[in-house]
This record gives C-alpha cells, structure tokens and sequence, in this order.
C-alpha cells in the first residue's frame, strides 16, 4: 500500500521533497496551463465577433465551444492514462504544440468549417495539460500540499482567463482578428521551449516503477479500478456541480448576455467578466488553505458553493425590471469566481482514493465532469435562445436543472467516499507504526 499523509504528522520517508527546485519545475508545468487557458478561453471575449465573421446564430456560436469541451472532455481518461504511462514532460510538449496550432489555424480559417476543426484541435492540446500539471505537483510536492498546489494551478489558470478577458480583448479590437489570435499563438511556442528545456518528471533518485505494457487489459483495469472507488466518483460530481456555472459564463455566453439581456455596454460587460477571475484568484487561495488545513471543510464548501451560486442566479434572472441592478450583477459575478475554485476540491477526493499509479487516471475521470457539464449547458442555451426569440432567462434557467443532478449525486455517494477514506488512513496508520526502523 503506497503512503498516506496523515495531517499533523511528518511526511513518510521518501515523499516528494518540495522547496525551490520543486517550485522551479512546477512552475515550468503550470505555464503550459496558463497559455492552454488564454487560447481556451479567448473565444469568451470574441463570441460576438466570431458570430459576425463566420454568420453564424447562437447554436452554430455555442458549436464552437461545445466541439472544443467535447474533444477536452472526451481526452480526460486517455490522457490520465498517458501521464501514468509517459510522464508529465512528453505529454504536456505534445499539448503545447496541439493547442498552438490550434490557435494559429483559428487565426486564419476563412470559414466556420475551418474554424471548428482548428478549435477541436485546441481543445486536444487543452486537453493535455492540466492532468499533467496535477501529475507533476503530486510527484514533486508532498502529499500534505496537495490542495494548495492544485489550488494554485487553478489559480495560475484563471490568472490565463484574465489575460484572455483585459489583453486579448484589447488586441482583438485593436489589430484586428488574424494579428490578435496568431500573435497570441507565440506563447505557446515560449512554454513548448521552457518544457523541453526544464521540466523533469520527478525528482532524482525517486522514478517511479516502470508500467509493464499490457494493452487494452491494462487500460480497463486502471479505469474499473479507479471508478470503483466512491471518492472518484464523488470527485466526479463535485466538479461536475460546481465548475459549469462560471466556465459557461467565461466561455462563451457571460458576454453575449450581459450586453444584450442586460444592457450593458462591451467595456462594462468586460469588467464584470474580470471580476469574475479576480474572484476565482482570491477565493482560490483562501480555499487552498482551507481545505489544507480541515479536510472536512471539503464537502461543506463545495455544496455552500453550489447553493449560493443557485440563490444569485435565480435572483438575477427573476428580477421583476427589465435588467437588473448593477450591485446585484457584481454579487453573481463575485459569487461565480467561486466556482472554479470549489471544483478543485472534487480533486481532493480522488486524489486519497487512488494509489500513485492511477493518479492521472483518476484525475481524468473526475476532470470529465465540469466539462461535460459545462458541454451540456452551452448546448441547451445556444437552443433555447434560438427557439425563444433570445430569451435569456428561459435559456440560463438549465443551470439549476444541472446543479440538482449533481446535488443528488454527491449526496448519494459522499457516506461511502468518507467511509472509504477514513478506513484507509487508519490502515496508513497502523502500517507506519509497524514499519521497522
């Protein structure tokens, strides 16, 4: 049985080391992430450009994002898969040089078509990075940072999505289309260098145990067995419950309906959408720390997350005038910055209930669900806002039916997740006390 930190105690012998060079290679990892979520996240700032440029009605809009979230979500087992087997280092080259193609190809396609191949080949990239950034914090740092560190990859994420929201809207509407998406490709030729140069899989003298190659049987066995386990799937529907929200309101749709359900200008639209990063960066952290320090604050903080973000919306899009009131529309967008980082800690749920060689593979499936879910919903809201005449509050009313399913879910399977967790650090526990000196 691999070692398990026990909060409060000294890591076990042999755990990952932690300090500079750990911070150094981590950081290197992490930077893959941050360019994957600006070119992620850029058609956010540029739906209603990309409507004019290719002609396109909402469904064929929401096409873009979904086909993107789709490949992503898709990707998220094989990928886990690939990180167990390859190491971080070839798998996050791989995705740099995917999702700067990507980028470059949306940049110049002279038609919806070419646009959504290049924004499937984006997402591929996408796909590729975050599993490997979560793979490299656990090889690096010891288990007991683990929620930090995954909170603040998130973090440098959004930091990614700011970057989308102030710089590239900026670029978009300054130099035009094709400068704005293929100078921003650049960045991510600067992160695929930075990888091949620096980054290592693990710390000297702690390799991992070569997988032996087994094929398809290998490949069904990860999968059952990480599934099998309650705290995986339960990760599953936290993230699932949580991230949608935020991730459709940044995406894709939060623009489209601020400024014309709302009535807000572009630029006061824009601000409103850097709120909700700004948010995400702050309570990222404060989340990290929490969650750190009282393991079972977990579940409270993603369900008191799931909750308000309900309260906020069903106040926003019931709101008896014709828009409403800036104060409350900050209040949603603030709350909504809690969104992403409440889906980090469906990852503090499969991370106990796996052993270090399905790490990414656990991961993987517990990354799936945000992104189906978001997948779902843009979908529903592209067609419910062509079927009502552009009905904003018909079509963001799907975001409750998606929070009740995840709700239930988490409420069903969190008695046997705990149950398995607390029977598996007693079992840690009795090991250490009986390992020899």
């Amino acid at each position: 049985m691999s070692a398990t930190a026990i909060p409060g105690e000294p890591p076990p012998e042999g755990a990952p080391p932690g300090g500079r060079r750990a911070l150094a290679v981590w950081g290197t990892g992490v930077s893959v992430y941050f360019v994957a979520v600006i070119f992620r996240t850029s058609l956010g700032v540029a739906g209603l450009d990309a409507a004019d440029r290719f002609h396109v009605n909402a469904s064929a809009l929401s096409t873009f994002s979904i086909l993107q979230l789709l490949v992503y979500a898709g990707m998220q087992i094989p990928v886990g898969l690939l990180v167990d087997r390859l190491g971080t280092k070839k798998v996050l080259a791989l995705g740099a040089v995917l999702f700067t193609a990507g980028q470059l190809g949306f940049a110049f396609s002279p038609s919806y078509g070419t646009a959504l191949a290049s924004r499937a080949l984006l997402g591929c990239g996408d796909a590729l990075t975050f599993i490997s950034v979560l793979r490299l914090g656990s090889r690096w740092f010891p288990a007991r940072r683990g929620p930090l560190v995954a909170q603040f990859a998130g973090l440098v994420g959004m930091a990614g999505n700011l970057v989308s929201t102030l710089v590239l809207a900026r670029l978009l509407h300054g130099i035009g289309w094709t400068a704005a998406f293929a100078g921003s490709a650049a960045a991510g030729a600067v992160v695929l260098v930075l990888v091949l140069l620096f980054l290592k899989d693990h710390p000297e003298g702690q390799e991992p145990e070569p997988l032996p190659h087994q094929g398809a049987a290998y490949v069904r066995r990860q999968i059952a067995a990480s599934w099998r386990e309650p705290g995986t799937r339960l990760g599953l529907w936290v993230h699932f419950t949580t991230q949608f929200p935020a991730m459709v309101f940044l995406l894709l749709w939060g623009l489209p309906f601020l400024v014309e359900a709302q009535g807000l200008s572009r630029a006061v639209a824009g601000e409103l959408l850097t709120l909700v990063v700004l948010s995400n960066m702050v309570v990222g952290l404060v989340y990290g720390q929490i969650v750190a320090r009282h393991h079972e604050a977990r579940l409270p903080l993603a369900l008191g997350t799931v909750g308000t973000t309900a309260a906020l919306w069903a106040a926003t899009l019931a709101y008896p005038g014709p828009h409403a009131p800036m104060w409350l529309l900050i209040v949603l967008c603030t709350v909504l910055g809690a969104c992403g980082p409440a889906s980090m800690i469906g990852f503090d749920f499969a991370r106990p209930a796996n052993p270090p060689e399905r790490q990414g593979t656990a991961s993987g499936i517990t990354n799936m669900g945000g992104f189906v879910a978001s997948m779902t919903t843009l979908l529903a809201i592209g067609v419910l806002l062509d079927a009502t005449g552009d009905d904003y509050s018909l079509a963001f009313s799907v975001v409750f039916v998606l929070q009740a399913l995840g709700v239930s879910q988490i409420l069903r399977l969190r008695g046997r997740a705990q149950r398995r967790e607390r029977e598996r650090l007693v079992a840690s526990r009795v090991e250490t006390v009986h390992v020899p000196a």
